[in-house]
């Protein structure tokens, strides 16, 4: 009987010590992931979400001038 508990105590660590590399492995799956989407999207040369703001009040102001001076040659 002895025997059977000392197989299960191994099993038991043996599993607890597999759970503990299938996490770690996880992690360093998602790092990995997450470093090579980082690395992709500045390839990609994005504008920040602000630049892209200020550059549509510009146009939007440009615009606006635009049709002002349209305004001012049909009169």
């Amino acid at each position: 009987m002895q025997t059977q508990g000392t197989v299960f105590d191994d099993l038991a660590r043996l599993m607890t010590g597999a759970m503990g590399v299938a996490q770690g492995v996880s992690e360093e799956a998602k790092t990995f992931v997450r470093t090579q989407a980082d690395r992709f999207v500045a390839d990609m040369d994005l504008v920040s979400r602000d630049e892209f703001e200020a550059m549509q009040e510009i146009v939007r102001d440009l615009r606006a001038k635009v049709a002002e001076l349209e305004a001012k040659l049909e009169r």
